[in-house]
């Protein structure tokens, strides 16, 4: 039977990535990939992920995170701090093809008919899935339209709450700290971007956004990585599979198949 495979942050891990596939008897025939994000940065083997992440491109979906954002920056020359891992991608011949291709991956994915979707870190408490697609759209196309003037003004952790009518920089900057960054947030959306604890760790007034999410989100499972510190967490219509490998923990993978759900992980030897 075709299965659809989920796994967590890969952050540069290529071995158990390998191994986790193995493990899964992963067939591109039949079998549909599903990774969360932050396929680069920290492992040490960043350019050996990219290319095994590109090279099932056909049968998989990637949802961008912050590391691979960071990547995509970098590349452009934004940024003045070497990284030797994202310096191996640009230095690479098959580079450019691997950005291209990362760079039009999308920040959110969809599936109607089996009720899952999947982001890197989150969503505003104030978005159903149509507004998120909405908003993940426009981020994905200033990576395609305008990708030097989008990281130009990406970093920075304000305005602290999305805003329809910020200005576009403002938009795209609080649409993409939601995506790819947020933790806790507060039931009217405003971010706390600084604590990194585990779900314990919200700060007053704050919860973990999957405590407040949009009623529209009732009848979907959602599936997130990021969050190393709150681990594999199966929640109400949430599900977390960032285990820390990068970290010395696991790589864990949601494998849904005959409408039946199980997780499946590997331990790493950290980075």
């Amino acid at each position: 039977m075709a299965r659809t495979i989920f796994i967590g942050d890969l952050q540069g891990c290529c071995a158990p990535f390998e191994k986790l596939l193995d493990r899964l008897r992963f067939d591109p025939a039949t079998d549909r990939l599903r990774l969360a994000g932050d396929l680069v940065n920290r492992g040490g083997e960043s350019l050996a992920t990219l290319r095994l992440a590109h090279s099932l491109r056909d049968v998989s979906t990637t949802v961008l995170g912050n590391h691979d954002l960071h990547l995509l920056a970098y590349a452009s020359g934004q940024l003045g701090k070497s990284n030797d891992e994202f310096e191996a991608i640009l230095d690479d011949e098959r580079g450019p093809e691997l950005l291209d291709w990362l760079r039009a991956c999308p920040l959110i994915w969809f599936d109607e008919a089996s009720g899952l979707a999947m982001v890197h870190a989150g969503v505003d408490p104030r978005w159903g899935p149509a507004q998120a697609r909405e908003c993940a759209i426009e981020v994905e196309r200033a990576l395609t339209e305008s990708p030097s003037e989008f990281f130009a003004g990406m970093y920075g952790d304000e305005p602290d709450r999305w805003q329809p009518d910020l200005p576009e920089i403002e938009r795209l900057r609080t649409i993409t700290n939601v995506l790819t960054r947020m933790r806790f947030c507060s039931a009217d959306g405003r971010l706390d971007l600084a604590t990194k604890g585990g779900a314990e760790s919200a700060p007053p007034g704050f919860g973990p956004w999957f405590q407040h999410m949009h009623p529209d989100w009732r009848d979907w499972t959602l599936v997130f990585g990021h969050w190393s510190q709150l681990g594999l967490y199966q929640g109400d219509g949430v599900i977390c599979l960032d285990s820390g490998c990068v970290w010395g923990g696991s790589l864990s993978a949601l494998v849904v198949e005959d409408g039946g759900r199980r997780i499946e992980s590997v331990d790493c030897a950290g980075a």
